[in-house]
């Protein structure tokens, strides 16, 4: 049976450790300070909600979908002004963490890349989707 990234890079355990590194970074780096600042005072929903789509999204469990509907993750992010610093900026935490908790491989480098062209896509300001 074909493993899943979701089974490949340690299931719920690696998810939940990935969400909490990245909303750590976001809240303690100096260049995520406009990423942070979109968000609300606690980072504790934000962090529940990646957790869930992650999961779904590296093929485990349709946490997110389950409990949501569709992810329509631009339309659900134009609450919030996303320009190239807030882009640059949640990237910088992602891939920190993500270097940090993933295991170095192929597979990692294509979902990181993935993860990369949607953090463009959520761009919501003039100039700043790709």
């Amino acid at each position: 049976m074909d493993q899943t990234p979701y089974d490949l890079f340690g299931g719920e355990a690696f998810v939940r450790a990935l969400c909490a590194r990245f909303y750590a970074l976001m809240d303690t780096l100096p260049a995520a300070q406009a990423v942070r600042a979109v968000h609300p005072p606690s980072l504790a929903s934000a962090e529940q909600k990646l957790f869930e789509y992650l999961t779904g999204w590296l093929g485990g469990p349709p946490l997110y979908t389950d409990k949501y509907g569709h992810p329509r993750l631009r339309m659900r992010h134009f609450v919030a002004p996303i320009g190239q610093a807030e882009i640059e900026g949640w990237l910088l935490c992602f891939r920190q963490a993500w270097r940090e908790l993933a295991t170095p491989s192929p597979m990692a480098d294509a979902i990181m890349g993935k993860v990369e062209s949607l953090a463009w896509h959520m761009g919501n300001q003039p100039d700043e989707a790709r």
